[in-house]
């Protein structure tokens, strides 16, 4: 049996979610240093530049896809896949897909766009599973 899109659709969005955290990890150490990353940490270290564009980000992806989660498996379970569960997955994934590198860069109204593609991607999933 053959995985439905929105499922694979889902895992891309984990793989997203994934190099996000590593590209923050990676950006922050950087600024913060492995000795401090290593410790206790009991002296805060704030973020700044590309590090702290990115932890932002990755913030924003956390808050949305417990909800893109849930809305697919829902629509899954509940027999109500289709184009609105179809389209709307693939435009959360390619709007956060596209979102963390415009942030990091500093690009302003595109990235605000490709957040917004992303928002109205999570809320045609939801609305699949009342109509």
């Amino acid at each position: 049996m053959a995985m439905a899109v929105e499922l694979q659709l889902l895992a891309a969005a984990v793989v997203i979610g994934l190099i996000q955290l590593l590209w923050g990890a990676a950006a922050a150490r950087r600024q913060q240093g492995l000795k401090w990353a290593a410790g206790p940490r009991d002296e805060a270290r704030p973020l700044d530049g590309v590090a702290a564009r990115l932890d932002r980000a990755l913030r924003n992806f956390l808050e949305t896809f417990p909800f893109f989660a849930a809305a697919v498996i829902v629509a899954y379970l509940g027999g109500k896949l289709g184009d609105l569960t179809l389209w709307g997955s693939a435009l959360y994934v390619a709007g956060r897909a596209v979102y963390v590198p415009l942030y990091a860069a500093g690009i302003p109204l595109v990235r605000s766009l490709a957040w917004f593609a992303a928002m109205i991607g999570l809320i045609l999933v939801v609305a699949a599973i009342f109509l």
